[in-house]
């Protein structure tokens, strides 16, 4: 963990109901084009916000997050989903998953690119937990948007950054679109 790392004592703060209107789960997972069959890792998965969603529509989730208090809060809320035989709880980290080699269609990070600090190993564990043909979604906070809620504008990275780490790592990234009313999401292909 770093000082961008969001902390598990904030955690009512992905609850907030203003979420749903400002990055509505319906409109991130949209754009992933999830099938029944597919596994997704979800990285940094927090209290579930989008693992719950993305497992009413794939075959499992795997949610991974370092903070075991995390984890917890998730178990918690699994219970009242219907969904919990879709979704394995994994204490682990985006440099390190405790994800089997080639698990998984899609690795999903969602509000955590900006916390991360090696991306060429977390791009290396990517790539190692995907199967042929997967793809990574990177979902995080524009720059440009000077608004609460979010961390500090200087811990935030462009689309563009996170475009060329990818494309120097060899992933082939499609083009930033902007999701939500503060964010953007950066698909590559493994």
């Amino acid at each position: 963990m770093n000082e961008r790392t969001f902390k598990a004592s904030d955690a009512q703060k992905l609850e907030d109901p203003a979420r749903l209107e400002w990055l509505p789960p319906a409109d991130v997972i949209g754009k992933l084009d999830l099938t029944p069959g597919m596994v997704v890792a979800d990285i940094g998965a927090g209290t579930g916000y989008f693992s719950i969603p993305i497992a009413a529509r794939v075959n499992r989730v795997f949610s991974v997050d370092l903070q075991t208090e995390m984890l917890g809060l998730l178990r918690g809320k699994l219970a009242s989903t219907g969904l919990a035989a879709n979704i394995e709880l994994v204490h682990g980290s985006a440099v390190a998953t405790n994800l089997a080699a080639a698990s998984c269609d899609l690795a999903f990070f969602a509000n955590v690119w900006h916390e991360l600090d090696d991306l060429d190993m977390v791009l290396t564990e990517a790539r190692r937990i995907l199967r042929a043909g997967g793809r990574l979604a990177i979902v995080d906070w524009s720059p440009d948007r000077d608004h609460p809620p979010g961390p500090p504008v200087h811990h935030r990275i462009a689309p563009e950054q996170v475009r060329r780490v990818l494309e120097a790592a060899g992933w082939t990234v499609a083009p930033a679109s902007p999701t939500g009313r503060y964010h953007y999401m950066v698909i590559a292909l493994a």
